[in-house]
C-alpha cells in the first residue's frame, strides 16, 4: 500500500461550489463536463522503522460526468498512477491504469460498486445541509478502498470506515485567488481478517492518519489545490511493520478539447520542416501519436545514438508549443532475435524512459507532464518477418494526450 491516489478525490470529482458567504456547501455537475486532476506524492517507505526507499508518485486523473440526475452526477474516471524512484530518473514510469465508474450526489456521498480499485477516498468530503460561515466544525463518515494486490496479493480491495472531522475556515488570498479554505481530518485503526500463516506478509492491521488543507475556488464555484501530510503503518501477519509517511500536494485542471486533426497536421508540417525522417504522425481516440521509427540505440541499450538525440532535439521543440497538454511516451520493439517477452517488455520500458529523460534535459517539457510506459513487441505497426516492418515497430510513440 501507498498513499498514491489518496485525496485524488477530495479535490473534488466536479465542479463543486463552495460559495461565499454562509451559504451551503454543495457539489454541482453538467453533463458532458471534462476536467483532470493532477497530484503529486512524496513518500517514504519504513520496515521495522529502518528507511527501505523513497518514492515519488504522479497520479493523473480524467472525469468526464455522463449524466446528471437529481443533483448527483455520474462520472467516468480513468487513474493513472506513474511512480520514479528517488533521483533515480527524472520521468515517471506508469505503474496502474484504472477505469472507474460511480455516482456522487451535491453533498458528497458515493454511489460505487464494491468491484472498484478507485477512488481510494470515498465520501470525503461530505457537506452538512446547513449553512456554514467560518469557524464552522462538522464530521461524517467516509471510507478508504485500498488496491494491495501488487504490495501484498490480496484479490480484492479492502474496505475500511473512516470518521473525518472537518473545519470551514473561511477565505483566504493566494496566488491572486480568493479561495475558501477546509481543513479535513481523520484517524485510522482498522483490523484486517487474520490468516492462519503467521508467516505470511499480509497486513492485520491499519492505523495511521491524515492532515489535509483544501483550498475551493469560490468565484469559479471550483476546487483548487489540496496539501496533505499523512503516515499509515501496516502490522503484517508475519510481526513486520511497514510504515509510508509522507506529503502530497494537487490541483484541478481545466480540460480544453483537442482539436486532433488539426495539431496533427500542424505537427507534421513543423517535423518536414526541420527535416525530421520517419517520424508519421497520426490522430487516434487518445491525442495525436508522433511515431518515430527506427529509431537508434547502442546494442540491445537504452543508450541514444548522437543522430537521434539531434532528432529529439527538433521533436522537442515542437512540443513545447504543447506545455499544457500531458504526454504520453511509450516504448515499442521488434520481436527479433532470441530474446523474451520479459527481455522485450524491459527494453521497452528503458527505451521509452530515456527518450522522456532527454526530452526533460532539453527543457522542452515538464516532469510532471509526461509518463511513459512500455509494450515490448505486443503493439506491432508491420511484420516483423520482413526487415522494413522490423524499422517500423522499433520505435517510440510520443502522444499528446486529449484528457
Amino acid at each position: 500500500m501507498n498513499r498514491k491516489t489518496l485525496l485524488l478525490f477530495l479535490l473534488g470529482l466536479a465542479l463543486a461550489g463552495l460559495r461565499a458567504g454562509s451559504e451551503p456547501l454543495a457539489f454541482r455537475y453538467e453533463a458532458g463536463e471534462k476536467y483532470r486532476l493532477l497530484t503529486e506524492v512524496e513518500e517514504d517507505v519504513y520496515i521495522d522503522g529502518e528507511l527501505s526507499h523513497r518514492a515519488e508518485i504522479l497520479n493523473k486523473i480524467a472525469v468526464e460526468t455522463r449524466e446528471v440526475r437529481d443533483g448527483a452526477g455520474l462520472l467516468d474516471c480513468t487513474f493513472q498512477t506513474s511512480e520514479r524512484a528517488y533521483g533515480a530518473s527524472r520521468s515517471y514510469a506508469l505503474s496502474e491504469d484504472y477505469q472507474s465508474q460511480f455516482w456522487r450526489d451535491a453533498r458528497g456521498r458515493y454511489d460505487i460498486e464494491a468491484r472498484f480499485f478507485m477512488p481510494v477516498v470515498r465520501n470525503v468530503p461530505v457537506f452538512p445541509e446547513q449553512d456554514l460561515a467560518p469557524g464552522a466544525s462538522w464530521s461524517a463518515p467516509g471510507e478508504e478502498a485500498h488496491d494491495l494486490r501488487r504490495s501484498y496479493g490480496l484479490p480484492e480491495p479492502v474496505h475500511f470506515p473512516i470518521q473525518v472531522q472537518y473545519t470551514y475556515r473561511g477565505e483566504q488570498e493566494r496566488e491572486g485567488k480568493r479561495l475558501g479554505v477546509i481543513d479535513i481530518r481523520y484517524n485510522v485503526f482498522h483490523m484486517l481478517p487474520g490468516t492462519a500463516d503467521k508467516r505470511s506478509a499480509v497486513p492485520v492491521k491499519i492505523t495511521g492518519r491524515s492532515d489535509q488543507t483544501y483550498y475551493w475556488d469560490q468565484a469559479r464555484g471550483q476546487p483548487d489545490s489540496y496539501e496533505e501530510r499523512f503516515d499509515f503503518i501496516f502490522l503484517l501477519a508475519n510481526g513486520q511493520t511497514v510504515e509510508y509517511e509522507g506529503k502530497a500536494r494537487g490541483r484541478f485542471l481545466e480540460s480544453v478539447a483537442l482539436d486532433k486533426e488539426k495539431v496533427a497536421a500542424e505537427i507534421q508540417r513543423e517535423l518536414e520542416k526541420r527535416g525530421v525522417p520517419d517520424t508519421p504522425v497520426r490522430a487516434e481516440e487518445r491525442g495525436v501519436t508522433l511515431s518515430i521509427q527506427n529509431i537508434q540505440f547502442l546494442p540491445n541499450s537504452a543508450l541514444l545514438s548522437e543522430g537521434e538525440k539531434a532528432k529529439l532535439r527538433r521533436i522537442g521543440e515542437i512540443l513545447s508549443k504543447y506545455s499544457d497538454r500531458d504526454l504520453m511516451v511509450s516504448g515499442h520493439t521488434a520481436r527479433a532475435g532470441a530474446y523474451t517477452a520479459e527481455q522485450h517488455q524491459s527494453l521497452s520500458e528503458s527505451r521509452a524512459q530515456a527518450v522522456a529523460d532527454f526530452l526533460l534535459g532539453l527543457g522542452a517539457v515538464r516532469e510532471e507532464q509526461v509518463t511513459t510506459r512500455g509494450f515490448g513487441y505486443r503493439q506491432p505497426l508491420a511484420d516483423n518477418a520482413t526487415e522494413e516492418g522490423r524499422r517500423v515497430n522499433r520505435r517510440v510513440e510520443i502522444t499528446i494526450l486529449e484528457n
